[in-house]
């Protein structure tokens, strides 16, 4: 006589649960068992790529095995943040972003179909400030000179960036905004003919990532008015915040880098990769090899999840005031 065991849908729901849970806890314990893709969303050399191989180099020491960058450019940074988003969620493959792509291209294109909540947040690795530079041939020297020129002649001036709905065009649409300042942005197809246009004369003003506008300020081809963070780089403490003058005290806004991963990772392989990076954070090598590059450490407390609701929060006021769109 054989005994049929009838099990209810709830309990067979609960038993796949658990099933599931045990099977995630032991990809967990074995993690990482091959090399780890490190998906760089820019072309080698530019500041997420510096960025992307320091964290890389370390990450591979803390796990054992080999992780290796690949740069996928295009689109903004959009189409290798869209493959991370898409890969299968077992921490093999991972995105060390900027916030263009995982926060920004979302607010500016329609064509970006994808989110920083299609992501599993490990960590914030570094932020880096803008820096507000003047033309030499413009005469202005420091931000009061700079407000006093736009404002004498509303319309009159612009500003480059290298491109629309970059962390460099919000900048210089909170600028406006805060200051009250008519000045039209000029889209570059990057930070080389906006630096010859500078250093020509061709546009007065334009908005760098430190790291990219160093060389061109130290080697006096434009003059530094102020930097977009609160607090002055270790890379440049001799240029002041632009929120120290006044009529710009709420202007705080930064390129920074996350280590982001596919959504779904299992908790325990998410636990391995977190306490990875946090442990690379403490390495006095990689402090100096991120403030080599103009970036500042940061720090291994941020709440990401309220992080990424705040800054993109900030964005679309930006956006939505600029009416930015792609």
């Amino acid at each position: 006589m054989r005994c049929k065991l009838k099990i209810s849908a709830p309990a067979l729901s609960a038993l796949l649960a658990l099933g599931l849970a045990a099977a995630a806890h032991a990809q967990g314990e074995s993690y990482p068992e091959k090399p780890v893709t490190l998906v760089v969303a820019y072309p080698p050399g530019g500041s997420t790529d510096l960025t992307g191989r320091a964290v890389a180099d370390q990450l591979s020491k803390k796990l054992g095995v080999p992780v290796v960058v690949e740069n996928v450019g295009g689109a903004g940074g959009a189409i290798g943040a869209q493959k991370v988003s898409r890969a299968a969620p077992d921490g093999y493959t991972l995105l060390l972003g900027a916030n263009n792509e995982i926060a920004i291209n979302r607010l500016v294109s329609a064509s970006v179909k994808y989110s920083y909540k299609d992501f599993t947040p490990l960590g914030l690795v570094a932020s880096q400030p803008l820096v507000l530079v003047a033309s030499v041939n413009s005469g202005v020297k420091t931000v009061d000179q700079f407000l006093k020129a736009v404002k004498a002649k509303p319309g009159h001036y612009s500003y480059g960036s290298s491109g629309v709905g970059t962390s460099l065009h919000l900048t210089g649409e909170m600028l406006k905004q805060q200051a009250g300042l008519f000045l039209t942005h000029i889209p570059y197809r990057g930070v080389a003919p906006l630096t010859t246009d500078l250093y020509s004369g061709n546009i007065d003003y334009g908005v760098f990532v430190l790291s990219s506008g160093l060389p061109h300020i130290r080697s006096g081809k434009v003059v530094a008015l102020g930097i977009s963070e609160k607090k002055r780089s270790a890379a440049a403490p001799d240029i002041a915040p632009l929120a120290d003058n006044p009529q710009l005290k709420d202007l705080d806004i930064s390129v920074w880098f996350a280590l982001m991963a596919p959504p779904k990772l299992p908790d325990a392989v998410a636990a391995k990769l977190r306490k990875a990076l946090n442990e690379a954070m403490q390495e006095p090598e990689f402090r100096k090899k991120l403030e080599d590059t103009g970036s500042t450490l940061a720090s291994a407390k941020v709440d990401m999840a309220k992080f990424l609701v705040d800054e993109t929060a900030k964005y679309q006021k930006i956006v939505d005031f600029a009416k930015i769109k792609e």
